[in-house]
């Protein structure tokens, strides 16, 4: 009885293209990208590290604040300092092995953040509509589990992507059209049929996308619809930081949905949509979450105040 071969590898490395092959708008990139990865990086191991210092900032909606800045870092971690190596050299190459490591953490991170998100949510949907049972309702093990089913969802989603990816054989092009590996380029140059790797795309990656995208949506409609009509004070702030994280929330899913919720088609629109959601998004989480939350702006500076009064003492 013969067994048939399912998976015929040959290639051992990918080359990416990168974002453009202009020499000077590469440096320019450079400086521009390695700033905001700098800055990503700064405020978000701020936020992690006031929330863990401060014992007022023990709280569910705290705790989470801080998941979400790990992530952010994790996010940016993954794909950046790739993009930012491939700006400075001519070669872009990504040994085999390594691209499939970029793709599942690249993958679990978005995934367990997408799910984070959602849960955030839900705690602001508990203080907003449910206040006087807000301390009841999301208990320290409510905001665990929020947090662990975030993880376990973004590791789920990565692992069936990851392995249905590795089913693939992959014997002859190996050409990625982007910056860093990930499922819709790689699909493309595998060495068989791709209409059925496409079609799990979409259902793994794109029908998770949208879902979440239309829970988050209309949990914040319900929030504002709650706010107009019940609450008096901070109405217009409130109004204010639920308009800005919608806007937020729309530019990380709505770049992600783009690009996973169809089968593959090449659009020159794929490389902003990757930047937007891979760069841009882990800088405006902390600053829209976080720095818009009076109390952490308040420690913010008190701390800021603290050390330049230190500093000028000495």
């Amino acid at each position: 009885m013969n067994i048939p071969i399912l998976n015929i590898t040959t290639v051992t490395e990918f080359v990416l293209l990168g974002l453009t092959q202009s020499h000077k708008l590469q440096y320019c990139l450079y400086v521009i990208f390695f700033l905001i990865y700098v800055i990503t990086c700064l405020l978000n191991f701020t936020i992690i590290a006031t929330v863990t210092v401060d014992q007022q900032l023990h709280t569910p909606m705290y705790i989470l604040l801080a998941n979400l800045a790990f992530l952010d870092i994790s996010d940016s971690s993954v794909n950046t300092p790739k993009l930012l190596a491939g700006l400075l050299t001519q070669h872009k190459i990504i040994s085999f092995n390594e691209c499939f490591l970029q793709i599942f953490f690249f993958h679990f991170i978005a995934g367990a953040m997408s799910f984070l998100l959602v849960g955030m949510t839900v705690d602001r949907f508990v203080a907003i509509c449910e206040p006087l049972r807000y301390l009841s309702i999301m208990s320290w093990n409510v905001c665990t589990g929020l947090v662990a089913a975030a993880w376990f969802g973004g590791f789920l989603h990565s692992v069936i992507q990851t392995g249905l990816l590795l089913q693939l054989p992959f014997c002859g092009p190996n050409v990625l059209d982007n910056f860093y590996c990930d499922v819709p380029q790689v699909i493309q140059v595998a060495c068989t049929d791709t209409h059925v790797a496409e079609l799990q795309m979409v259902f793994n990656s794109g029908v998770i996308l949208i879902t979440l995208f239309v829970i988050l949506i209309t949990s914040y409609i319900v929030i504002l619809f709650k706010i107009r009509t019940c609450l008096t004070e901070g109405k217009r702030k409130a109004l204010s930081t639920c308009g800005t994280q919608i806007t937020v929330v729309s530019l990380i899913f709505i770049p992600c949905i783009f690009t996973y919720a169809q089968p593959y088609k090449k659009y020159p629109r794929d490389k902003v949509a990757s930047i937007v959601y891979t760069v841009f998004a882990p800088m405006l989480n902390p600053i829209i979450y976080t720095l818009r939350n009076t109390e952490m702006k308040k420690l913010f500076s008190w701390g800021f105040l603290k050390e330049t009064k230190c500093t000028h003492n000495k």
